[in-house]
């Protein structure tokens, strides 16, 4: 089998994630320690024991969730020896999980990446005033169906408003067939919800976040990243990465830097991802990290690729004896 090792995003995250990773595995226990220095802060004691208002908090989530993802990583290499070269053809990750992805296949280091991704969300919290951006999921149209139902949202509203083009409403997630999530202005984010729902759609309901990632709102955190993106060494990883952006494996650091920017206001192809690595031979996908959400995601997309999802002690034995 052609594997490639996947790593999650924004979602999810839950209070505890990680703890019993640390209790298990001395490299666990140094990862989150690492990261915990790096950032000068105690996110590891807020993964595991604090608020789940502070963990959602996107500077704090895009940090964690890559912590517990690298915690796995290096338990897999450092204790059961294993060489993500020879292990798997790709790795890719949604959304800030292409950080993680990245400092996986040895392009980042992983203290630089917990400062990306701490500055990452701040930026993009900051990029836009709290209520005046929403996100929403659409379940059930096609990918065409929900870019349409953007379009009208964002034309009805500026004409509503008197703007030309000043509100927006766009993709921001193709995450797999029938599941795609809109983002931008919260009064046009609101019309396409409801647009959707008249159109048929099965769900179309405004997700709790606290900014419209993945949008033209982001561009100040776009900008604010390209700064901070320039001072970070990156190297070649050592197998190629699957961009959000390009939906294609990539391994030229200058080429992953540009993408890397282009991420914050670009659409997530993970959908059109997934289908680029399976035509390239993968046929299984293990998810290293918190939850299983790619793993749901992947059945949908392709139900010939195999997908597991490996985030406790026992299932990382468990990879780490099968990979052996």
């Amino acid at each position: 089998m052609t594997r490639a090792f996947i790593f999650p995003g924004q979602g999810s995250q839950f209070i505890g994630m990680g703890k019993d990773l640390a209790e298990s595995f001395l490299d666990a226990k140094h990862t989150f320690q690492e990261v915990d220095d790096a950032l000068n802060q105690k996110l590891s004691d807020l993964m595991f024991n604090g608020e789940e208002a502070d963990l959602n908090l996107t500077e704090n989530t895009q940090p964690a969730l890559m912590a517990v993802s690298m915690a796995i990583v290096n338990i897999m290499k450092n204790q059961g020896g294993i060489s993500f070269g020879d292990e798997c053809a790709h790795v890719a990750g949604h959304s800030l999980g292409e950080y993680s992805a990245l400092t996986a296949a040895g392009a980042l280091e992983l203290c630089d990446t917990a400062k990306l991704l701490k500055h990452r969300g701040q930026a993009m919290q900051r990029a836009v005033p709290v209520g005046e951006g929403s996100m929403a999921a659409i379940l059930g149209l096609d990918f065409s169906d929900v870019t349409s139902i953007a379009d009208q949202a964002t034309l009805e509203v500026n004409a509503r408003e008197g703007k030309t083009s000043d509100l927006v409403c766009q993709a921001a997630n193709d995450n797999s067939i029938g599941q795609v999530v809109v983002s931008g202005n919260t009064v046009v984010v609101e019309r396409a919800v409801d647009l959707a729902s008249e159109k048929g759609a099965k769900r179309a309901v405004i997700l709790p976040v606290s900014a419209p990632f993945h949008c033209s709102l982001m561009a100040p955190a776009a900008q604010a990243m390209s700064v901070m993106l320039a001072d970070t060494d990156i190297r070649p990883p050592c197998v190629p990465v699957v961009s959000n952006v390009t939906a294609k494996g990539e391994i030229d650091p200058a080429d992953i830097r540009r993408l890397l920017i282009d991420q914050i206001t670009g659409m997530v192809r993970w959908r059109e991802s997934v289908l680029w690595m399976a035509d390239n031979g993968v046929d299984e996908m293990v998810e290293l990290g918190a939850g299983k959400v790619l793993n749901g995601l992947i059945r949908r997309i392709n139900k010939d690729i195999t997908c597991e999802s490996v985030g406790t002690p026992q299932q990382v034995e468990d990879l780490i004896k099968k990979l052996s």
